[in-house]
């Protein structure tokens, strides 16, 4: 998800409080209604409102995959890509508007605010905000639990690792940026003890150059495999041109980097957006808090290349198979900080809520967190 860096601090201090009403997967609050004006099985116009591109190879394309399955329901579709986290989305959701949309699905963290702002001139308009944890009678939030495949992507890192030291391409230090690096990092260390994570922030959602120099510069430092939080595949092409192995993101990139790519997490976007334009069209939408992953196909691992150690697929699938079951949650303790002070005590298991606020790295991660 893309956020604006500029409000972290604010950010941190009110996640604690706000976020607790998101948390916890799909869950209706029970305290709205489907906005007045548009009457089960009225025909819709859905629009979108785009951080980057749709051929991003990335984040913004694995949400227009779920736009295009949206016109596969027969339901017409508008967007717009590119818009900057200001102003600029407020007007594009306006346009959208003024365009016939009465369905308007906005994708990025920095989007919430002109979201919730434009929502409430037009209370006969559904809304959804992707990331976010604020809503109103006609406004939704959504997200994936991605983390739970960031665990298996570092299962694969982790039994591919000659050095025991992996870098990652992080991009904004938030909690969802910080809970896939320690899902990542814990992943690796179910079958690799010894391994560490190394942690390079770039403050950015997509810029090749930085985000390669970036995986170059943690490549220089002895690290034989890179992951990434962004929406490029810069980084899986640094790790290429040095012989080294790679973990994509957002969507399946293997012919970016054919020689380095492992895996990816993969995000599903189809599934909740589906879902939420047929309770649209059957006249039961309600606004709710969407926080899925395995259970329903909202995330899943892509499809690992032969690039992989051997035993990888069977160590992942024993994995997904008792994190589906319920058996078994990543962050589950014991856990402890890169102080060694334990977070989580054995055999606790985090709530989603305390999973969604993480803003702190396990041991075995290097690198900190800017304040």
């Amino acid at each position: 998800m893309k956020k604006s860096v500029k409000k972290l601090a604010v950010f941190f201090l009110a996640l604690g409080a706000v976020f607790s009403a998101f948390a916890g997967g799909s869950k209706d609050t029970g305290k709205t209604q489907a906005p007045a004006g548009q009457a089960a099985g009225a025909a819709l116009k859905v629009g979108f409102v785009y951080i980057g591109t749709i051929n991003d190879e990335g984040y913004t394309q694995a949400h227009d995959k779920g736009r295009l399955a949206i016109e596969a329901l027969g339901v017409k579709t508008a967007y717009i890509e590119n818009v900057a986290e200001n102003a600029d989305c407020e007007k594009a959701i306006r346009d959208l508007i003024d365009q016939g949309c009465t369905a308007i699905y906005t994708n990025s963290f920095g989007f919430m605010d002109w979201t919730i702002k434009v929502a409430a001139d037009y209370p006969q308009v559904y809304f959804g905000h992707c990331s976010g944890y604020k809503r109103a009678p006609n406004v939704s939030t959504y997200f994936g639990k991605i983390y739970q495949a960031r665990y298996l992507s570092g299962i694969a890192a982790g039994l591919k690792t000659a050095a025991n030291h992996i870098g990652y391409v992080a991009a904004m230090p938030i909690p969802e940026v910080i809970r896939g690096i320690n899902a990542f990092t814990l992943g690796v260390q179910s079958v690799n003890p010894s391994a560490t994570v190394e942690v390079i922030w770039t403050n950015t959602w997509y810029d090749p150059s930085v985000e390669k120099q970036a995986a170059l510069e943690l490549l220089n430092k002895g690290c034989d495999v890179i992951a990434q939080h962004q929406d490029t595949t810069a980084p899986q092409i640094a790790a290429q041109e040095r012989g080294a192995f790679a973990v994509g993101y957002n969507v399946a990139t293997a012919n970016a980097a054919p020689r380095a790519y492992l895996t990816a997490p993969l995000f599903h976007w189809e599934v909740f957006y589906v879902d939420d334009v047929k309770r649209i069209q059957a006249g039961t939408w309600t606004s709710r808090a969407y926080w899925e992953g395995f259970s329903n196909g909202t995330v899943s691992l892509d499809t690992l290349t032969a690039n992989n150690a051997p035993g990888a697929a069977d160590a992942i699938n024993q994995a997904r198979e008792r994190i589906v079951a319920g058996t078994f949650e990543p962050f589950t303790g014991p856990l402890t900080d890169q102080s060694g002070t334990i977070k989580v005590p054995a055999g606790v298991k985090m709530s989603d809520d305390e999973i969604w606020n993480m803003n702190w790295f396990i041991q075995g991660v290097i690198g900190t967190i800017p304040q």
